[in-house]
């Protein structure tokens, strides 16, 4: 039987029916979405995937809503597990302050621990891009960087003349120098993207080989990860569902 997997982020909430690491039927709704009568429509969007599915697990970075997903999520009539700092059984937090943690993150590490191994870095490019560390201790803490559609933002609302690029523009991105603002901009925010993300995995990689660690494994997630430089394909291995992997996995270990 599958888990019915519910991750809800700031912007998207992403759902699907995980078994090990296979993951069926999965979809989005924008979380701005989760609210009043919308939920009714979630249930019954859910109501399908519930049938086969022996009972309900989910995270959440949006407290705000989580009672009422909860009374939501009652009606299907499955066991629902709510993965927190508190109920991450099998993987320790050696982090001073656990409750600071996203729970989506928590998932990430349960996924990377079971099915990667340890050390085992996770960058999950959603709003804000975040890298997430799993050794040999557990779950150590991370870095939090800004994601692509916020530096795009940026560059648009604080400048009068600078247009908002989408994702989109940014998957052919040509040449050395821009020989246009478009084209100086695509550059800037795409070349730029991936040579944070680089760096910033240099500095943790680093950091765990000085005390003794072996290579980490690096698995990336989340939309923007096309975004990145073609050489990137190399550097890290991709799980589109990690997230709901990881949700799975915490609710077999409760």
């Amino acid at each position: 039987m599958y888990t019915l997997c519910i991750d809800v982020g700031n912007s998207s909430t992403h759902y699907g029916l995980a078994s090990g690491q296979s993951v069926v039927s999965s979809g989005h709704v924008p979380t701005k979405s989760l609210k009043g009568a919308s939920l009714k429509d979630f249930s019954e969007l859910l109501a399908p995937l519930s049938k086969q599915a022996s009972c309900i697990s989910f995270c959440s970075v949006v407290p705000s809503i989580n009672e009422s997903l909860e009374a939501c999520l009652a009606a299907l009539k499955l066991p629902l597990f709510h993965l927190t700092y508190k109920s991450c059984a099998g993987l320790t937090l050696a982090y001073p302050n656990p409750s600071e943690i996203g729970e989506d993150r928590i998932a990430n590490a349960i996924a990377a621990q079971e099915y990667y191994g340890t050390p085992a870095v996770v960058i999950d490019m959603g709003t804000a891009v975040t890298f997430d560390i799993i050794s040999s201790q557990g779950y150590e803490g991370g870095v939090i960087a800004p994601g692509l559609n916020l530096m795009t933002r940026y560059l648009h609302e604080q400048t009068a003349l600078l247009p908002e690029l989408s994702a989109d523009d940014l998957l052919s991105v040509e040449g050395s120098f821009g020989k246009s603002t478009i084209q100086a901009m695509k550059l800037g925010v795409a070349v730029g993207f991936s040579g944070m993300i680089q760096s910033i995995l240099d500095k943790v990689t680093d950091g765990l080989l000085e005390r003794g660690e072996s290579s980490p494994a690096v698995l990336s997630t989340g939309g923007s990860i096309a975004n990145l430089t073609k050489d990137w394909a190399q550097k890290s291995h991709f799980v589109g569902d990690l997230t709901l992997i990881g949700l799975a996995e915490a609710a077999q270990r409760s």
